[in-house]
């Protein structure tokens, strides 16, 4: 094998700069055998570079050839198969893996040893070796430094890159020596043995030269190795030193690490405390109601001044308290969700209060205004309710209150209110409208002949009111009338005169003044009902807060039909009205409220066209100038609608009266000339 290495060094790695280290004859695994070296080689320049080269003997010749060489940093694991039981099988992984058996397990031991220590320097422990025995990774076993030749034998000892070899190779420098040395000594080259002999007998003296120098330095050097020691001493005491300084510095590393993780945890606890406290703060200072509050919402007095100022402010808080806009996570914290339901169950509570005490306002309105209608049974005037107004008004922010949080409770007293207010003004509406029938038509003496005249002086009444009550009233549509009556005088005088003969009361002067009595009747009717609902209507906008544009529920009012004359006829209490808008909203409750208003005026209307058709003369005036008045206020409002739809009542009359009149006339002067009176009768207007 010695033979064989040196022959691969001469021919093969020499040429290349290389120096081979280790050698392994190998083949592969599971296949036919042909053999191969593997060799561990190193390049004599640096850097260094480790390969392993797969050697192969030629087929042709007695001579090696390089056939494949790895770099050892491509190498990735050696694995030796067992650490254990020694087999002469191992495996080399680079790109791919390569199976070999060695000839002997010694040859693979060294080389496997080799291939550790180059990896120790060079590679840095880059290598990975399996089911490799940990003797074998320090040092040979004897045993194969027995069976390989001592020129075979490599070591890398002292971390040295270079194998101490049997075999060492001259360098040029020290070529060179020898030749020097050579040409000096004549007989080198004829007699070896007296040259070399030559050269014992000077290394001999050169030998005793450097003992006796190294005995005569003897001194120096026991000084040399005293100072040593105690340097030694002294490196020793600074390493103790040094030990200590870095033990200290070790823990106070320690402690400055235990400090400024405490640190850390002191600013994060501050942190969420700040936070914390933020959010306590936030939720005590929005969601906790006074005590005081919780006592009005309770038992507060809802019948005095003070007592309904309490309960506003504590509704008022209340109110702010459920709508404060909660942040994530407040509605997961249990106080929390007691509190809502705190404040849940004290707006329910108070909302029934308040519905119930208002329920009871509401009814002892209707006994407070009975006891007030005997008062006014003789008197042509209608009930004041400012008073009940002023006293409600105070309630209208509680009113708001419910409005938006309980809607069921507000509409309900909606409804509630309707029902008895409705009920209260269909009484009173209703005996003021029997008194003023009563004063057109009952106990006066000018009524009595009135209803006792006939046909035909009627009509004569009515001549003679349209030139002297209307004449300076009517316009427009009354003008033809006038016309008319103008025309048709000469019939009207002869007929009054004979009724002036009678010996009786003036016919004319029994119109002109049951047609004034009359006039201001149905304008004092006209006076007391334009205030009370406009009073009524302001109330409503102001207590149920009907500015702010909410719709009203159906089912607790009263329906109107949208198209033409419809108001003329009683509402239907099951019709429905869909609202829209606040005046719609206010005109649904006046309807309701007031539904008897317009069936009692066309009643009225139609008793006064009863006792004498000209009284529509003087409805129409009046109806005009009061729809023109209410039109002008607000269009679209409950009295204007009403006032409207009798007018249109009213303009029907006034037209069938003046249908008629024509062929009155015509009767009037076949009987006249029938008579064959010619007698001359004097002006009525002369007369009155």
């Amino acid at each position: 094998m010695t033979a064989i290495k040196h022959a691969l060094q001469r021919d093969i790695f020499t040429p290349n700069d290389e120096r081979l280290l280790s050698i392994v004859n190998v083949c592969k695994a599971g296949k036919k055998k042909k053999n191969c070296f593997l060799c561990a080689t190193v390049t004599t320049e640096r850097p260094v570079q480790v390969k392993v080269v797969k050697v192969k003997k030629s087929d042709k010749g007695d001579f090696y050839k390089r056939q494949i060489a790895w770099a050892l940093r491509d190498l990735a694991v050696v694995d030796a198969k067992d650490a254990i039981k020694e087999s002469p099988e191992f495996d080399l992984h680079f790109d791919k893996v390569y199976r070999w058996v060695a000839s002997s397990i010694a040859e693979k031991n060294a080389f496997i040893s080799c291939t550790w220590k180059l990896n120790q320097r060079y590679l840095r422990k880059k290598i990975d070796f399996l089911n490799v025995s940990s003797q074998l990774l320090e040092e040979l076993p004897k045993v194969a430094e027995e069976s390989v030749p001592s020129g075979e034998n490599q070591s890398v000892a002292g971390g040295d890159e270079e194998a101490v070899d049997e075999y060492q190779e001259l360098n040029a420098r020290e070529e060179q020596d020898i030749e020097i040395m050579m040409e000096g000594c004549e007989c080198a080259i004829s007699n070896a043995e007296a040259f070399a002999e030559k050269l014992s007998r000077e290394l001999q003296v050169l030998d005793g030269a450097n003992i006796q120098s190294i005995m005569a330095s003897e001194k120096q050097v026991n000084i040399l190795m005293q100072l040593l020691d105690e340097a030694l001493q002294e490196v020793d005491q600074i390493e103790l030193k040094l030990s200590s300084y870095e033990e200290m510095l070790q823990s106070v590393k320690e402690q400055m690490d235990q400090i400024s993780e405490s640190n850390h945890l002191i600013h994060l606890s501050n942190t969420n405390n700040v936070k914390l406290l933020s959010e306590i703060e936030f939720l005590v200072n929005h969601m906790d109601l006074a005590k005081g509050h919780v006592k009005a919402l309770q038992d507060g007095d809802l019948a005095s001044s003070r007592g309904i100022e309490a309960c506003t402010n504590a509704a008022d808080a209340l109110l702010q308290c459920m709508n404060v806009a909660l942040r994530p996570g407040h509605d997961m914290l249990l106080a929390i969700r007691q509190q809502q339901q705190r404040f849940s169950e004290l707006r329910e509570h108070f909302a029934r209060r308040l519905a119930s005490h208002l329920n009871n306002v509401f009814v002892q309105q209707g006994h407070d205004q009975s006891s007030t209608l005997a008062q006014h049974s003789a008197e042509l005037t209608l009930p004041n309710h400012h008073p009940f107004h002023r006293d409600l008004l105070r309630y209208a922010k509680l009113m708001e209150w419910l409005k938006s949080t309980d809607y069921g409770k507000y509409e309900g007293l909606t409804k509630n209110y309707m029902d008895y207010l409705s009920r209260l003004y269909e009484r009173e509406i209703k005996d003021f409208f029997e008194v003023a029938k009563m004063k057109m038509t009952g106990t006066t003496k000018e009524s009595k002949k009135f209803a006792t005249l006939p046909r035909k002086e009627s009509a004569v009444k009515q001549e003679t009111e349209s030139l002297h009550g209307s004449s300076g009233k009517l316009t427009g549509s009354t003008s033809s009338l006038n016309k008319l009556s103008v025309q048709s005088s000469g019939s009207r005088r002869s007929q009054s005169s004979s009724l002036l003969d009678m010996g009786n009361m003036s016919a004319s002067d029994l119109d002109v003044a049951d047609r004034t009595k009359f006039d201001k009747i149905f304008e004092q009717v006209l006076s007391e009902l334009e205030p009370l609902c406009l009073a009524e209507q302001d109330f409503i906008s102001k207590f149920f807060k009907l500015q702010q544009h909410q719709n009203l529920s159906a089912s607790m009012a009263e329906a109107e039909d949208l198209d033409g004359g419809s108001l003329s006829r009683p509402q239907s209490s099951g019709s429905l009205l869909p609202v829209s808008s606040e005046k719609d909203m206010i005109r649904q409750m006046m309807i309701k409220i007031f539904r008897c208003i317009e069936p009692e005026l066309n009643n009225l209307i139609a008793l006064g066209d009863k006792v004498d058709s000209f009284n529509s003369l003087y409805m129409l005036v009046k109806m005009s100038h009061h729809v023109w008045t209410a039109q002008n206020v607000d269009p679209a409002s409950f009295l204007s609608t009403t006032l409207g739809n009798v007018l249109v009542t009213v303009k029907r009359n006034f037209d069938k009266c003046i249908s008629c009149e024509p062929e009155s006339i015509a009767h009037w002067n076949r009987e006249d000339a029938e008579s064959g009176d010619s007698c001359c009768l004097s002006d009525p207007l002369g007369s009155s």
